[in-house]
């Protein structure tokens, strides 16, 4: 119950930070810069050490529709497209793709332990947070994690994150989310 929670309240102040960046687009260069620079991938992306978030072009949300890679590569995208998923009830596919990228940058150390993790929140049958994975790859991904391997997840992050391009992105593109960030930077 508490793990529960503790997501809602993530996703909706993610939600909200989102919401108050779209709609001060005068201020966004300044609130982007403070909001992004956290390294935690649970809120809007994830930030490499010491990398800091600057919008230093006025167009950069049209290059987030040249493909769905620049969208994933911007910290301003990544916010809003997770913004996006929040909205249509679909966080936990970009979730459980950050997830997937922090697991495989993990010491070797730490990969059962974290393999662990996202098995039970995201890909079990009962996870809080299930992506839509096919029995076929949810039985590739437990056999993998045997022996947890910075790969064990491939297949399956793959699998989300074309589901995210070919059905999540371009309903993105045509949101009014993204069409008023464009009109309001571009």
């Amino acid at each position: 119950f508490y793990h529960v929670n503790a997501v809602l309240v993530e996703n909706i102040f993610l939600l909200i930070q989102c919401f108050v960046l779209f709609y001060r687009a005068k201020e966004l260069r300044a609130l982007f810069g403070s909001l992004l620079q956290k390294s935690d991938h649970s809120s809007c992306g994830q930030s490499k050490k010491n990398e800091k978030l600057r919008l230093n072009e006025v167009n950069e949300p049209l290059k987030w529709r040249e493909s769905f890679e620049k969208l994933l590569s911007s910290q301003n995208g990544l916010c809003l497209f997770r913004a996006f998923l929040v909205s249509e009830f679909s966080e936990e596919n970009i979730a459980f793709y950050l997830a997937c990228e922090d697991y495989r940058a993990s010491k070797p150390s730490k990969l059962a332990s974290k393999a662990k993790k996202i098995y039970e929140e995201f890909i079990c049958s009962d996870a809080p947070r299930e992506v839509n994975l096919d029995h076929a790859t949810k039985a590739i991904t437990m056999e993998n994690m045997q022996r947890p391997s910075p790969s064990c997840f491939n297949l399956a992050q793959a699998k989300i994150y074309t589901l995210m391009e070919k059905d999540c992105y371009p309903r993105f593109l045509k949101s009014s989310m993204y069409l008023d960030m464009t009109r309001r930077t571009g």
